[in-house]
């Protein structure tokens, strides 16, 4: 049928392009004069021939030849021009009969009469009819005229009669007057400028003509001989040029129209002028040749208008059809996508909430899917159209819009089956959901119910009341059994679903089986107890009370008691029930650790989940949107190109917990106590938060900035957010700190399944990503420090102490001033160095408010001892170097944090004697280096104390120290000087900014007099309760407990104590010092140095045997807490 329609559409077309090229060439083919008027314009301007218009009695045309005195000068070929030009203007008829020429020689000489003759003879190209000579009128060359003329006619060569004639009248017996212009007699009016303006308008006129039908004809071609293109673009394009040339066609054709109708106009002017007038019969055929010319243009542009109809017809046609092929490729591509996507809407789901998620993004897709098939229906109803509008096309258009129609329908029936499918889905979701929760319930309720006061028969039916009521509600709770569900379900289970249903059964019945047994024992216990009387003998005294008397038979009586088989039987059956219902009680505790540990799991779950949508909506809602070149125009300049300072790594960690983290733990669902294995494995991924909380400071100034932008309200009223942005940033820093909390919880559950070690690793292990963090935040905050922090190696520690400092070789000022008042510095302890800073608060909103931290001082760890309690306050310790001339006494908030920094910096002490030893292989482990001429006893304490020979300490004052006699003769490249000579240990304050670091607020127990009572008081016998361990290693000697009480027996030799634990019975020798320290009154002097040349080899040599010792003996006083 499309065939047919095109090829009858093709062949209206070729007929009406032959019309039209017949038409032209009509035009085309007629015969033009060789010469034209505006040619030979200038020679005809000459007036010695012209063609007035008159005729003679057959017809014939008359040229005139009006006296011209010049005659003879005028050139042959301009005679010839002319003569041929005049002789082409009559019609073919006309001219066929002959021309008559009048020459008028009236003023002239007889010899010009004759010249005249014989030029005109020689160069005359049309016939002649007859010839009239006006001749001279002068006696004389009339007379010769005659003469010459009658004896000499054969000369003229001339065929036909020439008539001399004497006068106008004689000429009026030839020509009629009314055919003679005035010169001649005659009443015919004549105007050679007006004929040759007629002319030269005429034949312009026609030449015109001529070209436009020549243009019309090439175009006509051009549109004939056109190829459909194949798609829109080419079709359009195509159909703007034809358009736009057959609207130049259309002007050229009025314009010749409008040329030609004024030419008409022109030429009838003197009869609109005088009605009276009649044309000459050459201004009749001028008039003729104008309405022909007319014609064949109105012909001409009827037939072109007619052609270009039925072609702009087949462009616009194909043009329809090529948009609607472009259209239909288009909505097809889009079936297939809604299609695949569709058919990904399998998923059963794996609880409530995910199958909503799920009905949730089908309802997304539906709306997605309803605007397509909206579409694919508009553009079959166009097809539709296109078809009754008779469009060539139909036989492609046809199968197209029946293939819309069947996919649309098709597409619109799977949607509605799969909407059921997932209703289905949360409808059994909601059943095993509800079935769960009812044994949760019912579990909660059994772990309720206290068993001791369900001993009671009041309680037990209490109990039992509550559980009958409970069991009331199962009907609206239970599952049915797994063939019924089996059997009601079947369209939708599948192998894992039907797991899940069974899991839901089987806790059920669990649970079923649970309560009836609880029935069962609350039921006994309800049940009213008769005991049974039993005989006795008549005398009580067999039955003393009394819990002194002898179970042996009573004097004076020969009976003994013995129980009887019934009250034996009795004794057994309430042991058997004591005992069964210990292993219930057991049995409900861990069906309700598990639930817990279910319960947190979910939570876990649930907000991991809504935590990674949460991400996601974030990434797509703002992130992406940077990027839409729609929305850009709406982003603030200070915002371009800042989305990673304001998203940090947050792509990272959506893919992280998107792609492996969530659903790692949702394998752990069923199994939470195991759950801490997942986070093990994944520590290393969860560090890149790390990252995102660096970041989180310039990301929060950058947001502050432009909060009040366009942009964001524009992406949070696209995303119907509530909140703005800024709460979605700190979700992951919100996400992180909740790890640890669940981790806490399930840890808490889990004390004795399997996987608690797990647990309790990862929760260490979160905890310690935490501490980094926070650690690396304040770390970040450092300001001043001209170095590279990397080179400190790791930060161990961080915090803010009170810090006083001793400068033995100071101003006295300075010195009794730092001994007095303290600063609040801020310390970071590396694993190279021990950084001093003074933390100041910046005002700001959020991680603006942060404090920063103004570097002031380092001390190399490779150059520094400590002494673990410092006189005074037992949350007080000593950091010193240079031979104890730079002396830090630091404060801690708390005991504990004291006792955390000490052990640390202990750790890093001891690493580095350790490392010092393996560098020294040629020296024994256990050598002692004493200062020569010391004379200082030794303690016998297991707390030594050591003294310094000051003739030798200031002996080595003058010396560079050797690099064997300290820890790290490796030391940090950084600070070589500062390590191989004791006076650059360290930095200096400066004593001014010391004076600005004091506190208002004085410690008095950093006063002289505090220190004196502190150092001078006395041990005396007594009890007194122990507020920090001791313990000396060896199970055989004396050790103490925070708590315990001790008894000071007495005062023995080199400060020792002999002390009784009154609450082991256990006695032995205990320093004076150590004493103190027990009971929080006084302070070892032990000092662990890491660093000294000369004394400080001997103090090397002792610090080693006290490691050792703090290894082998465990008499550290890491060890004594408090």
């Amino acid at each position: 049928m499309a065939l047919n329609l095109l090829s009858l559409l093709c062949n209206d077309i070729t007929e009406m392009w032959l019309q039209l090229k017949k038409i032209t060439d009509e035009i085309m083919q007629q015969e033009t004069s060789p010469l034209c008027a505006v040619d030979i314009e200038e020679v005809i301007k000459k007036q010695f021939a012209y063609l007035s218009g008159g005729r003679g009695e057959d017809g014939c045309p008359i040229i005139t030849f009006p006296e011209y005195p010049s005659f003879g000068e005028i050139q042959e070929k301009e005679i010839h021009d002319v003569l041929t030009y005049l002789t082409s203007i009559p019609s073919l008829q006309a001219a066929g009969v002959g021309f008559i020429l009048i020459i008028d020689r009236r003023q002239d000489k007889w010899a010009s009469v004759k010249g005249t003759l014989l030029r005109i003879a020689g160069s005359f190209p049309g016939n002649l009819q007859l010839i009239l000579v006006l001749r001279p009128t002068g006696l004389f060359q009339r007379a010769l005229s005659d003469f010459v003329f009658r004896f000499n006619k054969d000369e003229f060569k001339m065929k036909v009669p020439i008539i001399m004639l004497s006068s106008v009248t004689e000429l009026h017996s030839y020509i009629d007057r009314t055919q003679l212009t005035q010169e001649l007699g005659g009443t015919l009016e004549y105007s050679h400028d007006e004929w040759l303006s007629h002319r030269t308008a005429i034949e312009g006129f026609a030449l015109m003509v001529k070209k436009t039908a020549q243009m019309l004809q090439s175009f006509g071609t051009e549109l004939a001989e056109t190829e459909l293109p194949n798609d829109v673009q080419a079709t359009t394009s195509l159909l703007e040029v034809h358009t736009e040339k057959k609207e130049k066609m259309k002007e050229d054709l009025r314009r010749a129209l409008n040329q030609g109708h004024g030419l008409f106009e022109s030429i009838n002017e003197p009869i609109r002028k005088d009605p009276g007038y009649t044309l000459n019969q050459d201004e009749l055929e001028n008039l003729a040749t104008v309405e022909r010319l007319l014609g064949q243009l109105n012909e001409t542009e009827t037939a072109f208008d007619e052609f270009w109809d039925k072609h702009q017809s087949k462009l616009e046609q194909c043009l329809q059809l090529r948009h609607f092929e472009q259209n239909f490729r288009e909505i097809k591509v889009q079936l297939n996508l809604v299609t695949e996507r569709l058919a990904a809407f399998t998923d059963p789901g794996n609880c409530t909430t995910h199958v909503e998620h799920i009905l949730q993004d089908l309802s997304s897709h539906e709306e997605k899917t309803c605007e397509v098939l909206d579409q694919a229906k508009d553009l079959a109803s166009e097809g539709d159209q296109l078809i009754q509008n008779n469009h060539y096309a139909v036989d492609s258009i046809l199968p197209k819009c029946n293939e819309l129609r069947r996919v649309t329908e098709d597409l619109a029936s799977e949607m509605q089956l799969r909407k059921a499918f997932l209703h289905r889905c949360l409808e059994l979701h909601q059943m095993l959901e509800k079935a769960a929760q009812w044994c949760d319930e019912g579990i909660y309720l059994l772990a309720s119910q206290p068993v001791d006061k369900c001993q009671s028969q009041d309680g037990a039916q209490s109990a039992l009341q509550e559980i009958e009521r409970f069991l009331e509600a199962a009907a609206d709770n239970k599952l049915h059994d797994l063939d019924t569900i089996t059997s009601d379900y079947e369209t939708i289970l599948n192998q894992e679903f039907s797991e899940h249903v069974q899991k839901v059964l089987q806790k059920q019945e669990g649970m079923q089986e649970m309560f009836e047994k609880r029935r069962v024992s609350l039921k006994k216990l309800a049940a009213k107890q008769t005991r049974p009387v039993q005989p006795v003998a008549p005398r009580p005294e067999a039955f003393s009370k009394s819990p002194h008397s002898s179970p042996g038979p009573r004097r004076g009586s020969g009976n003994t008691f013995s129980p009887d088989k019934d009250t034996l039987r009795r004794l057994n059956y309430r042991k058997g029930e004591c005992n069964e219902s210990r292993t219930e009680s057991v049995s409900e505790e861990e069906e309700n650790l598990a639930v817990l540990r279910r319960h947190v799991m979910n939570e876990l779950l649930e907000t991991e989940r809504a935590y990674v949508e949460e991400l996601l909506c974030v990434l797509e809602g703002y992130a992406a949107e940077m990027d839409n070149p729609v929305m850009m125009h709406l982003i603030p300049v200070a915002l371009q190109n800042k989305k990673e300072i304001l998203f940090g790594n947050m792509t990272e960690i959506y893919q992280f917990h998107n792609r492996i983290f969530l659903r790692e733990l949702e394998n752990y669902i069923h199994y939470p106590e195991l759950v801490g294995r997942c986070f093990l494995e994944r520590m290393k991924d969860l560090q890149i938060y790390e990252k995102y909380c660096h970041n989180k400071p310039r990301s929060e100034s950058l947001w502050r900035q432009c909060s009040d932008c366009v942009f964001f309200q524009e992406c949070q009223k696209k995303l119907e957010h509530k909140l703005g942005l800024d709460s979605y940033l700190l979700k992951p820093v919100q996400r992180i700190t909740k790890y640890q909390l669940l981790l806490k919880e399930l840890l808490k559950y889990s004390k004795n399944c399997d996987g608690s070690e797990d647990l309790q690793e990862a929760l260490t292990a979160i905890l310690g990503i935490l501490k980094a963090v926070n650690d690396s935040m304040h770390l970040i905050a450092i300001t001043g420090y001209d170095g590279n922090l990397n080179d400190l190696g790791k930060l161990l520690m961080q915090g803010s102490f009170n810090v006083w400092t001793v400068h033995k070789k100071g101003h006295s000022k300075v010195k009794d001033l730092a001994r007095f008042k303290p600063m609040q510095r801020h310390l970071f302890l590396h694993q190279k160095a021990l950084l001093f800073c003074k933390k100041r608060e910046e005002n700001g909103e959020g991680y603006e408010k942060a404090p920063s931290y103004s570097f002031k001082h380092y001390l190399n760890m490779s150059a520094v001892g400590i002494t673990e309690n410092a006189k005074g306050d037992y949350k007080k310790f000593e950091i010193w170097c240079n031979a104890r001339e730079e002396v830090y006494i630091v404060q801690a908030p708390t005991p504990e944090i004291k006792t955390a920094w000490v052990n640390e910096i202990r750790k890093v002490l001891t690493g580095q004697l350790n490392a010092y030893r393996e560098a020294s292989q040629q020296k024994s482990s256990e050598q002692v280096f004493q200062s020569p001429g010391a004379s200082t006893p030794v303690s016998s304490s297991p707390f030594k104390s050591y003294q310094k020979n000051n003739k030798k300490s200031d002996e080595r004052k003058s010396e560079p120290a050797s690099p064997d006699s300290c820890f790290g003769s490796a030391a940090s490249p950084k600070y070589p000087e500062k390590v191989r000579v004791w006076g650059k240990a360290s930095q200096s304050f400066d004593a001014s900014e010391e004076n600005d670091g004091y506190s208002s607020a004085e410690d008095p127990l950093n006063s002289s007099d505090a220190e004196e009572e502190a150092t001078g008081k006395k041990l005396s016998p007594g009890k007194y309760t122990v507020v920090a361990e001791y313990d000396k290693g060896n199970t055989d000697d004396l050790t103490v407990k925070s708590g315990e009480m001790v008894q000071l027996i007495r005062e023995g030799e080199d400060g020792q104590w002999y002390v009784k634990n009154l609450n082991t019975s256990k006695e032995g020798w205990v320093s004076a010092t150590n004493l103190l320290t027990m009971i929080g009154d006084s302070k070892s002097s032990l000092s662990l140095c890491s660093s000294e040349s000369g004394t400080g080899s001997s103090n090397l040599s002792t610090s080693s045997s006290c490691s050792e010792s703090c290894t082998a003996s465990n008499t550290s006083i890491s060890n004594i807490k408090g």
